[in-house]
């Protein structure tokens, strides 16, 4: 079909209003494969999961620290931010569920959630509820507010991959690896749908914003998207050559990404039903990808340890006049979904079909890497099955060791403008010498002072940090013996009555 050039070829009109995605930030903390991501909703940071056992919280505001929270016993399968923001979930090879605040105290309360692997976590869009999916084929629901178990739902064959709650929570759906994706109803705690179509396990599931379709991907490479009103396949799409491990629905939901073990993240069209851009950033497998809430960036995690954050800029789109070159796709009745995809057949976009191929260059990423406080259970008590003591020495001792990993509050001078000992390293040349007119000896006397002061100030944040800590135990402390005096005076009054 020509375009607006009158040349033929496979980009539309609306392809040339385009901008093409950009990578905006490069982070770097986590130790092993980055597995999961989730966008806080006021869009002010980034929760990111892993295989080195730590969640990580990243401040998206500039020069800001980033947080890693200590206390799973394993891989960090899964990572879900509450509706409100104020609690973040995880879930975990170590068969637990835990809901942290997401600030410096690194409070999280244990869910003792199932008999193997937790592999998925969803809050209900009320906040009321968390869903979890496990190895142990079963889709469980929580109560938040109680911290009690509700239901399961129990008629997987095989483990559970991914479970989803819909917008308005009256559904879940739920994949794994015995080929299906499965649709719940809540209420009735029945399974009412199994979709089949899959030639290996279904690795991953999700509504789109309006809760009329749902979406899933599979270890056979596929990426499928069926309208649950009608159960029809609206469109399956083969672009990728591995494995698909995450996609993410754009807010709109005219866009959708997806990371794959080929090494790649995809961005599909939804109205235009074919691939747009392939991203090229991650050495290895992508195991993670979420668009922001607002659908101003998406992030993507691999087994390179390495999270990046991209600029989507592709959505800045005028979708009423685009519609109104396509009203013949367009759907009257009912209500459109997908922004107007209209349900037809099955059909392939192959890999050789055209689309923009991005490779930036990570290492030129101009955005410093933030500074990683470590907070967590693990860290500063030595209450509780799984935790364990770590004195202020040790604590001196990772933060002495560390090399640009590890920050604290009063070190927020240094990251606001350039330290000012980088001028005075070894190694300078003979030019910056005459210029600055700083004797050796005095330069090395100068960055050694500096370093101290460094120590220093790390040491004093982890004092205060473990003060807090000792105050909040204190006071919980306190607490208890007020209620047990009072039942003991209870006991004392019915023994004299």
């Amino acid at each position: 079909m020509p375009d607006e050039t009158g040349q033929s070829g496979n980009l539309s009109t609306s392809s040339l209003d385009r901008e093409d995605p950009t990578l905006a930030r490069h982070f770097k903390g986590h130790k092993d494969a980055v597995t999961c991501s989730d966008f806080s909703p006021t869009n002010k940071q980034l929760a990111t999961g892993s295989a080195d056992k730590t969640l990580m919280i990243w401040n998206l505001s500039p020069k800001s620290r980033a947080f890693r929270f200590v206390g799973h016993q394993d891989v960090v399968t899964s990572v879900h931010f509450s509706p409100s923001g104020e609690l973040v979930a995880s879930g975990s090879r170590d068969r637990t569920v835990r809901l942290w605040t997401p600030n410096i105290k690194g409070e999280s309360t244990l869910f003792k959630a199932h008999t193997a692997t937790v592999r998925s976590v969803c809050f209900s869009a009320d906040g009321q509820r968390l869903l979890t999916a496990s190895d142990d084929k079963s889709v469980k629901v929580w109560s938040v507010h109680r911290q009690k178990f509700i239901f399961s739902l129990n008629q997987h064959t095989n483990w559970v991959r991914c479970a989803r709650f819909s917008p308005d929570g009256r559904l879940v759906a739920s994949c794994g690896d015995d080929r299906t994706v499965r649709l719940w109803d809540t209420s009735t705690r029945l399974c009412i749908n199994t979709f089949t179509d899959y030639g290996g396990p279904a690795t991953f599931v999700d509504f789109n914003s309006s809760g009329t379709c749902i979406a899933s991907s599979g270890a056979d490479n596929t990426l499928k998207i069926w309208d649950i009103r009608t159960n029809k396949l609206l469109q399956h799409y083969q672009v990728h050559s591995a494995a698909i491990n995450s996609f993410s629905f754009h807010p709109s939901g005219n866009f959708l990404i997806s990371g794959s073990s080929d090494g790649t993240v995809k961005i599909v069209d939804l109205l235009e039903g074919r691939l747009i851009y392939t991203l090229h950033g991650h050495k290895g497998p992508v195991l993670a990808v979420a668009f922001s809430r607002e659908g101003d960036h998406f992030a993507s995690g691999g087994s390179d340890a390495q999270v990046l954050m991209w600029k989507t800029n592709f959505d800045a789109l005028d979708y009423r006049e685009m519609l109104s070159r396509h009203r013949k796709r367009v759907t009257p009745d009912p209500p459109p979904h997908l922004t107007d995809i209209h349900p037809r057949s099955p059909h392939l976009h192959l890999p050789h079909s055209a689309s923009v191929e991005i490779n930036p260059a990570v290492t030129d990423v101009h955005s410093v890497s933030p500074h990683v406080v470590d907070v967590g259970e693990d860290l500063f008590s030595s209450v509780g099955a799984g935790r364990h003591a770590s004195g202020i020495t040790d604590s001196r001792e990772r933060f002495r060791t560390s090399t640009g990993s590890a920050s604290s509050f009063t070190r927020t001078q240094h990251q606001e403008e350039p330290r000012e000992e980088e001028n005075l390293r070894p190694g300078v040349s003979g030019l910056q010498e005459e210029r600055t007119g700083t004797p050796p000896a005095l330069r090395s006397t100068l960055e050694h002072i500096v370093q101290q002061l460094d120590i220093l100030t790390q040491t004093v944040a982890v004092l205060e940090e473990r003060l807090t800590l000792t105050e909040d135990k204190l006071r919980e402390c306190l607490d208890n013996q007020a209620v047990i005096l009072e039942q003991m005076q209870q006991q004392d009054e019915s023994h004299g009555d």
